[in-house]
């Protein structure tokens, strides 16, 4: 028996062991060439080598059985899976990730539980190894540093119609024309309120689209954008015609720094997605039919992570405050002396005229009085700058404008 084991151990070197175990492998090589000595019992040898005897027999048993290259660990995968993924159930996963190829295992799991509760689907991992195996995968982003995101003086989105959110996906041709696509969502929910494709950014077709906006959702406690027009301007405050409607209806604007959009990282992301599941058609009437069947199925059949995978519709409900046709000029305080924009952009305080600009032409300014011969310029809750009176009844005004870029 010596001799024949002896043999074995001969022919077992001439065979290469995986190198990642070779420390485990040439502890248990050692112990069988002490063993095959028959110098040391069995128990003194497990022992010496840390193992239980019922550790060395099995070495022992696995030497006879194949030599060395049988000492390596074996795999501690079951042969068979108890629950493993059915047919059926690959299909269906399958099936709904062909119809939306940008959808992971996350979506695809949410949806499907939503239609087949009773069904049991398989873990996320599980899925991802189903999609790779099928070639319906995507290289992996890089990922990229960022800044983190500004959430001051912004508002929390704590609740729907806390913060809505506009802005222009970036323009492209569409026939002879450009498409420049006007999307609004809720902050809290990502609830695609609008998604328009205008001819170009001017202010009267966006002040319409608020208005369909408001009449249909009611009225958001504040609305944050980026810097551009319609939205913003260099004049004082950086007002707006139409951030003006906004304060006049209680809406308060909330503009982004300058280059960073990840201050509106929420609808950047839907962004993201409305580029990738909306493809270019030959006119603006053709792309107003594909956008909305995008913001149909973005509000209605994708599923969000942030949302404990539901859907913007799940979440979101239309706000209380409805859209008044005359709103009025802003309230002030009662210490508050309010004066009226001229059309030329000024307003008359003692003898002087003090410029504000002609977005708040006809509009009526609060004069905050905080020290003796000084007040601030409020428009309603917007800070407009500070006022000081002089000699002769002049004054000096320094207004709250935007920092050149």
């Amino acid at each position: 028996m010596v001799t024949d084991a002896t043999r074995a151990l001969t022919r077992a070197r001439e065979k290469p062991v995986p190198w990642k175990e070779s420390r485990v492998v040439d502890q248990r090589e050692e112990f069988i060439h002490r063993w095959l000595k028959m110098r040391e019992p069995v128990t003194t040898l497990a022992q010496h080598f840390g193992v239980s005897r019922k550790t060395v027999y099995k070495w022992i048993d696995r030497f006879h059985q194949g030599g060395l290259p049988n000492l390596v660990d074996r795999s501690r995968a079951p042969h068979h899976v108890a629950q493993a993924m059915t047919p059926e159930v690959a299909e269906a996963l399958l099936e709904l990730r062909r119809k939306h190829p940008l959808w992971g295992p996350k979506k695809l799991k949410a949806v499907l539980m939503r239609r087949e509760p009773q069904q049991r689907w398989p873990a996320l991992s599980t899925i991802g190894e189903l999609l790779r195996r099928a070639g319906l995968t995507q290289e992996a982003r890089q990922r990229r540093q960022r800044v983190p995101v500004a959430t001051q003086p912004f508002a929390a989105c704590t609740a729907p119609n806390v913060v809505w959110c506009a802005d222009f996906k970036g323009k492209f041709r569409v026939g002879r024309t450009y498409c420049h696509p006007l999307t609004i969502s809720d902050g809290y929910s990502r609830f695609l309120v609008r998604c328009q494709a205008l001819e170009g950014e001017k202010l009267a077709p966006v002040r319409e689209n608020f208005e369909r906006a408001f009449r249909e959702y009611g009225l958001p406690l504040r609305i944050r954008t980026d810097n551009g027009t319609p939205f913003a301007s260099r004049g004082v405050a950086g007002l707006s015609r139409l951030s003006v409607w906004w304060v006049k209806l209680g809406i308060i604007p909330e503009r982004i720094e300058p280059g960073k959009p990840q201050q509106n990282g929420r609808h950047e992301r839907l962004h993201r997605t409305l580029k990738a599941h909306t493809e270019r058609t030959a006119s603006l009437d053709t792309q107003q039919i594909a956008l909305d069947e995008f913001r149909a199925h973005y509000n209605n059949e994708r599923p969000h992570e942030a949302l404990q995978q539901r859907t913007p519709s799940d979440v979101y409900v239309p706000s209380t405050r409805s859209l008044s046709a005359d709103p009025g000029d802003p309230e002030y305080p009662e210490e508050f002396l309010v004066r009226r924009v001229k059309s030329t952009g000024a307003f008359k305080f003692n003898t002087t005229l003090v410029p504000m600009g002609s977005v708040l032409g006809g509009e009526a300014i609060g004069c905050e009085p905080i020290a003796d011969g000084r007040w601030q310029l409020w428009f309603g809750p917007i800070y407009l700058g500070v006022m000081t009176e002089l000699a002769k009844g002049k004054v000096e005004v320094t207004l709250n404008k935007p920092a050149a870029q």
